[in-house]
């Protein structure tokens, strides 16, 4: 999924976003001098923003069939609401049906379009028929095609609209639609087991947390649920960033910290602005020098998400290692280059590697709306900051003052930063779910900035940490391909073999049950 305008909150999945505001008590640094970013652009967020990329570069095909339930809008109240369609996707190819107790393979929709989503999780489309599994994929509500209230400028129109887009309603989505699509097929008997990448991971523990006689267990991918209150340090998101820089080069991670000042210096300098639109090659010319230090900033955090081993099309046309290579530019350019131009250099391979583009646009959203801004605002507090020597990128603090201030004044909402660990947990979690959870496993790549709020170490004998060196953000849910390291394929065969030993366990005690 998929981690501040409003537009460009995290989550990132997503963004995994998160709206955060620079902030210091020192007189004219460099912070203080990005003081007045844009909310959107304080923190990256989940890959749930690139979903109205449908079509992956490297298509697979996966059959399913385009369903509507109507789920109500208020699952927690009695009162006479409109219903709404929540869209799903559905294959039934490969399940071995009711009376052999075939499973049920639900991937919990994440803030995006559902179909991206689906072409971007193969590991559930590869390990189906060897499950003989029904495959799902229901859709968030307010995201994609499931809008409330008709449509998306009535369902955002304003927060009394937008008051139904939580992530409690979304499960309870995912539990409705589940139970009456196995009462339909006569199939109250079989095993459901949840997937989840990013926020669609959170989502996925979540569930199996809150309903777990409607879900045997959940493959949590790249699930920062933690990332909430002062669980995790607020700079462990752009601490991880940065280390993947420095991991590949220091002369490079120094690069870019210094790169800040020399945006700034050249920003207020007598056509400063003109200047670096042409050696930035921006297709309008740029208005305030945070504009483009914001697409600077979301492209280091994206390409630590998808710091993958191989060539990839997730996002953007992508190289195997994709920071090594733009390093590499950065290290590479000639004796007396400007650090803007090797910077320049170094980003153009996350915003042009295919080399197709002749300019660039800074902004993606121009309306700077969109659903996660406002779950960022209301429940999804994740706070964020930015250490002065680990990090490369421009010193901050989280001021949740100032997030509290923008959040009133884009949806007139005061932000509850405190729910999300009230409504599923989260501080002393060993404990909690060593003795309440089961079935659930955490799987990340220490090269994912969002591994920082997820949980790295076994927590009991069924709720369990697979974490890997070099894996980037939810590698393990993306599709198999020829270049996987063994790595890789290890992770896999483990979890296969985990979520095997759940359906075995939940189908004997069906059938002693039955026996008895």
């Amino acid at each position: 999924m998929a981690f501040p305008n409003l537009s460009t909150i995290l989550m990132p999945h997503l963004l995994l976003i998160i709206i955060f505001i620079i902030s210091t008590a020192s007189p004219p640094s460099l912070a203080s001098r990005f003081s007045n970013f844009p909310l959107s652009k304080r923190a990256p967020r989940f890959l749930g923003k690139f979903s109205h990329q449908i079509k992956p570069l490297q298509q697979r095909e996966y059959r399913y069939e385009t369903r509507y339930f109507y789920q109500r809008l208020d699952h927690f109240s009695f009162s006479e609401l409109p219903s709404f369609p929540q869209r799903y996707l559905i294959n039934t190819e490969h399940w071995v049906g009711p009376d052999r107790l075939g499973p049920i393979f639900l991937y919990c929709g994440n803030e995006g379009d559902i179909e991206w989503f689906a072409l971007n999780t193969g590991f559930v489309w590869d390990i189906s028929p060897r499950f003989g599994a029904m495959v799902v994929f229901p859709e968030h509500r307010y995201y994609g095609e499931s809008m409330p209230f008709g449509s998306r400028d009535v369902a955002y129109k304003n927060a009394t609209t937008l008051s139904y887009l939580t992530a409690e309603q979304a499960l309870a989505d995912f539990a409705v639609l589940i139970t009456d699509l196995k009462r339909n097929l006569s199939a109250e008997g079989c095993p459901v087991v949840l997937f989840g990448g990013s926020y669609g991971g959170m989502l996925a523990a979540w569930m199996r947390l809150k309903y777990p006689h409607i879900a045997i267990g959940a493959l949590a991918s790249s699930a920062p649920i933690l990332q909430f209150e002062d669980i995790v340090p607020p700079e462990t998101f752009y601490n991880i960033v940065s280390n993947d820089f420095k991991r590949e080069s220091t002369s490079c991670f120094n690069t870019v910290k210094e790169s800040w000042e020399a945006l700034v210096s050249e920003g207020q300098k007598e056509n400063g602005l003109v200047q670096l639109t042409k050696t930035f090659r921006l297709c309008r010319e740029l208005n305030r020098t945070e504009e483009l230090a914001d697409w600077l900033d979301s492209a280091y955090s994206y390409l630590a998400m998808v710091d993958y081993p191989y060539p990839s099309a997730f996002m953007m046309p992508l190289p195997g290692h994709p920071i090594r290579e733009v390093c590499k530019k950065i290290d590479g350019c000639p004796d007396g280059t400007s650090i803007l131009e090797r910077i320049f250099e170094g980003v153009s391979i996350y915003y042009n590697y295919s080399g197709n583009v002749d300019c660039f646009e800074l902004d993606d959203d121009p309306h700077g709306l969109d659903g996660w801004n406002w779950q960022a605002c209301t429940e999804m507090v994740m706070p964020m900051a930015s250490s002065k020597d680990a990090s490369m990128f421009p010193t901050y603090n989280f001021n949740y003052t100032s997030f509290k201030e923008e959040c009133w004044k884009e949806f007139r909402v005061v932000p509850r930063p405190r729910w999300i660990t009230t409504e599923f947990g989260g501080h002393d979690i060993k404990t909690v779910l060593e003795k309440f959870g089961s079935n659930i496993i955490f799987s990340n790549g220490l090269l994912d900035p969002w591994s920082g709020g997820s949980v790295l170490q076994n927590l009991s004998e069924t709720v369990v940490a697979l974490v890997t060196e070099e894996g980037a953000h939810h590698i393990d849910l993306r599709p198999s391909t020829p270049e996987d390291p063994d790595w890789l394929v290890e992770q896999r065969t483990t979890e296969i073999k985990l979520i095997e030993g759940w359906i075995n366990g939940y189908n004997q005690k069906k059938k002693t049950t039955f026996n008895m």
